[in-house]
């Protein structure tokens, strides 16, 4: 009885991923899972086809989904990937598995949607409007405060919430936040 409750177990798993599927990232992109307008021309392999695209499109197979649709789970919620500073490599970058105030698995790099990102120069959060590869290209504008409220903290080097900002810096750190 064990292996079939084992077994149960990993096949439930294996559909909720499934149902999440690969979507739209922090940046805005899709990920490498993501469907958009396929080139794909046979099913063979059982591909939703080639490509990515921006919406919602036909795969290789010629069925519609969304981007990343696998299964269609009513009721199912799939997590949203932060996208965090990394201070060893000074780039933001999509959190795949995190908690506690860190991010324990790195993915690829990424841009916070509100533009506003950790300058370590001046540590604190800086607007950019130019975003490559998870780096202010485009240099540093005014001092903001990050949409997501969850913050990096130099001093520990952990995510934290913030109660008081001034200035682009958190002037009284909260709680550790997932980041």
């Amino acid at each position: 009885m064990p292996a079939r409750a084992a077994s149960f177990v990993s096949s439930l798993l294996l559909v909720l991923a499934a149902a999440c599927g690969g979507g739209q990232g922090a940046s805005g992109g899709t990920t490498p899972a993501g469907g958009g307008k396929g080139a794909g021309t046979t099913r063979a392999t059982g591909g939703e086809g080639g490509g990515s695209g921006g919406a919602a499109g036909q795969g290789g197979n010629g069925s519609t989904g969304g981007s990343g649709s696998g299964i269609a789970l009513e009721g199912t919620t799939c997590p949203t990937r932060g996208c965090v500073f990394h201070p060893g490599v000074g780039a933001y970058f999509t959190c795949l598995s995190g908690g506690a105030g860190s991010c324990f698995h790195l993915g690829p790099r990424c841009a916070p949607a509100d533009g506003c990102l950790y300058d370590p120069a001046s540590k604190g959060y800086r607007a950019c409007a130019q975003i490559v590869e998870g780096v202010c290209a485009g240099g540093f504008g005014a001092a903001c405060t990050p949409a997501s409220g969850c913050a990096y903290n130099p001093a520990n080097g952990l995510h934290h919430t913030c109660e008081a900002w001034s200035g682009g810096s958190c002037t009284r750190w909260g709680a550790t936040c997932a980041p």
